[in-house]
């Protein structure tokens, strides 16, 4: 299979996601190597700081059930003095996270097709 099989294999197992699911992959990958919990946390506060509080506890559920179903990969780093010993983990987005996210986005751009102008005048 080549690389562009593969990535459209992936693409057609990808599944539909949810906004704050979306939310979360996004943060995570626009960190980069720096994606540990409370990084990802203060990001995803920041960007919905105008339409919703964002908990800790459904940030990190959010982390658990994504990296449970494919979409993210994460790794413990040991302790430091700084921290008090306390590890860290950190996570990244997996080619199946990234496929997931080209996906919805692919869905969603063709169902917004036409729908703006709808919307503003029922609105």
């Amino acid at each position: 299979m080549t690389g562009a099989e593969s990535y459209a294999y992936i693409v057609g197992m990808a599944e539909l996601l949810g906004t704050f699911e979306q939310i979360i992959l996004l943060g995570v990958a626009s960190l980069g190597d720096d994606a540990y919990g409370r990084a990802i946390l203060r990001t995803v506060q920041q960007a919905m700081q105008e339409t919703r509080s964002v908990t800790a506890g459904a940030v990190y559920a959010t982390l658990d059930r994504v990296e449970r179903d494919g979409y993210l990969s994460s790794r413990l780093e040991p302790g430091t003095a700084a921290r008090g010993g306390r590890a860290r983990r950190y996570y990244r987005l997996t080619a199946e996270g990234a496929a997931a996210l080209i996906e919805t986005r692919r869905a969603l751009d063709k169902m917004w097709q036409g729908k703006r102008k709808l919307l503003e005048a029922m609105s």
